[in-house]
């Protein structure tokens, strides 16, 4: 499987540890950016290529983004058709249990972009949540396949 990453300086460094352990795994990784530290970039400049590639093959490639906080990246990824961008904050900084939760975003809602917050995630949190991700498959049940024909309809 292809995977796209891209991040802005705020998730630089997780991006990195991310990018070798997907190799690592046998994943292609295609590197958006950012390349170097730079406390200026802007992450739409990054989040916007990941975005496009999964929304050209949303069933074959997937994408994570990293950022501050994540929610910006999601909300510019979701911006795109196809594109059903998840957010992620690690297990410390959550009154639930947020690997449950990612896991579900994958068996209800097919996520095929994950949002990291990096700056509330450490990178174990991180290389744990990009494992289950992807090893999560998508549960195919009706009602969510026809929750998420309901979401489509309403980008065209």
């Amino acid at each position: 499987m292809k995977i796209f990453i891209g991040t802005d300086h705020a998730g630089l460094a997780q991006k990195e540890k991310i990018a070798e352990f997907l190799r690592g795994s046998g994943y292609e990784v295609v590197d958006c950016g950012a390349h170097e530290y730079d406390e200026e970039d802007d992450y739409p400049d990054f989040v916007i290529p990941v975005a496009r590639e999964v929304s050209r093959n949303p069933q074959n490639v997937r994408g994570i983004i990293l950022g501050g906080s994540g929610q910006g990246e999601a909300m510019t990824a979701n911006r795109f058709s196809h594109v059903r961008a998840a957010v992620y904050y690690g297990k410390a900084h959550s009154l639930t249990n947020n690997v449950e939760n990612l896991v579900l975003t994958r068996e209800h809602n097919d996520s095929n972009v994950l949002a990291i917050g990096s700056r509330f995630v450490t990178d174990d949190d991180a290389l744990e949540a990009v494992r289950t991700w992807l090893a999560t498959p998508f549960s195919n049940g009706e009602r969510h396949k026809r929750r998420m024909n309901k979401i489509e309809r309403a980008h065209d």
